[in-house]
């Protein structure tokens, strides 16, 4: 997993990778502050992404970055079981809670 800083955007402090706190917020994925690169379709990328990787090496067929935006998103909606499985997963070891599912 690449170098970054926990804490920068959140204000925490956390001893591991598996869950990064947001004081007062709910940890989910709002679909509301969603990026606007994401395809459309259940699954999605929101504005708490810290470009971590997690998703792109767990689904890369779903998943990319955004150079410019620092930030992935969603380029294709699962197309089989394989693939959902792979999004799930991304989802749910995402360390910010940044992937939603709409569906």
């Amino acid at each position: 997993m690449e170098n970054f800083r926990f804490g920068s955007k959140n204000g925490c402090n956390p001893a591991s990778v598996q869950r990064i706190c947001r004081p007062n917020q709910i940890n989910m994925a709002d679909a509301a502050n969603k990026y606007s690169d994401n395809v459309e379709g259940k699954f999605f990328v929101d504005d708490q992404c810290i470009d971590c990787d997690l998703c792109r090496e767990t689904a890369p067929a779903n998943f990319k970055r955004n150079d410019d935006g620092g930030h992935s998103y969603l380029y294709k909606q699962p197309e089989s079981p394989e693939e959902e499985a792979l999004c799930q997963e991304a989802m749910d070891g995402c360390p910010v809670e940044a992937i939603g599912n709409d569906g």
